[in-house]
């Protein structure tokens, strides 16, 4: 029996390094679409095959894509100096990725594109998203994934396109949410304003696996998905969890809105002066003051059998342990 062609791009960082573990788990034959610049360390001694060409290059595009059974398009901008920049990474690399498809592969058997929560946006007055949830998202990077998720519903008549959008995900080789553990080594943890703010957490073992089950489920044709926790959390729950896995507590400092948005205001003038983008800006303190971000799993349990395997002790404890290993703790 032939291997199974999978085409991944974002497959070098943390999400997509998980997805193409999990392939190459499943038997599949994985291609990596990357960057001439990329790092590619959770690549190394892979059985995978590298294309350095990026998404813009159309015509080496259609040579990865033409016999590919499957794309899962993991790449995307998080972090961009302006709008353009994310809709570039997010919104015009998809169109490439898709144009190509319907050119050169209209029998692939599925594409899918990993959006994100904010794409939908949060919870408003306490109510949990869902996928019929109106988007109403708060920042560049939330409107140019919604836009993403839009380009992708216009080539649903030509291609078998299944869109997929996790919440705040940790795990091991995370370096985004890893800068929590690091700071509770320190014995401190922040919280953000005086109210009980509740989120959806996955870890990245469940994430690549409902992602896995989104693209090879028939259900899942044309559709749209949370893949989450099950659970909804909230900051001091995983507060706790850390404190358990780490051995230690932290003294838990609670910041105003106001010292959020003065602190995200002066990170956001500094960035001016520099050519990488702020790692936190206006736009990220008004996603961190929010009230709830959290989203409901129901539709991928009823169509894909997703399930959430890694509780958050579990998850938290499996983090810490690799980054101990690792030694980044």
């Amino acid at each position: 029996m032939e291997k199974q062609i999978s085409v991944v791009t974002g497959g070098n960082g943390f999400v997509g390094s998980h997805l193409v573990d999990l392939l190459l788990e499943k038997g599949n034959s994985v291609k990596c679409i990357v960057r001439k610049s990329s790092n590619l360390k959770w690549l190394k001694n892979k059985p995978v095959e590298i294309f350095d060409c990026g998404l813009f290059d159309k015509e080496a595009l259609k040579n990865v894509l033409k016999n590919a059974d499957y794309l899962y398009h993991v790449a995307g901008v998080v972090k961009a100096k302006d709008e353009k920049g994310y809709y570039e990474g997010n919104v015009e690399t998809t169109k490439n990725l898709l144009e190509v498809c319907a050119e050169v592969n209209t029998d692939i058997k599925r594409i899918v594109i990993v959006s994100s929560q904010t794409a939908c946006g949060p919870s408003l007055k306490g109510v949990t998203c869902n996928e019929e949830t109106e988007p109403h998202p708060l920042t560049n990077y939330g409107k140019s994934k919604i836009a993403q998720e839009r380009l992708a519903a216009e080539f649903m008549d030509r291609l078998p396109i299944t869109i997929v959008r996790p919440p705040a995900v940790f795990g091991e080789r995370d370096t985004e949410i890893y800068l929590i553990f690091k700071t509770f080594k320190m014995r401190l943890m922040t919280l953000i304003g005086f109210n009980n703010k509740k989120l959806s957490l996955i870890h990245s073992a469940d994430l690549v696996r409902g992602i896995y089950l989104a693209a090879t489920s028939e259900n899942s044709i044309g559709e749209t998905y949370f893949i989450s926790s099950e659970e909804y959390y909230d900051w001091n729950q995983v507060g706790d969890a850390i404190a358990k896995a780490m051995g230690h507590n932290a003294v838990r400092l609670r910041l105003p809105h106001t010292v959020v948005y003065s602190v995200a205001a002066i990170a956001q003038f500094f960035a001016m002066f520099s050519s990488k983008a702020a790692t936190f800006n206006l736009e990220k303190a008004r996603d961190f003051v929010q009230e709830a971000w959290t989203c409901d799993v129901e539709k991928a349990k009823r169509d894909l059998g997703y399930r959430q395997e890694v509780s958050l002790e579990d998850g938290i404890k499996r983090t810490i342990d690799w980054y101990r290993e690792n030694k980044w703790l």
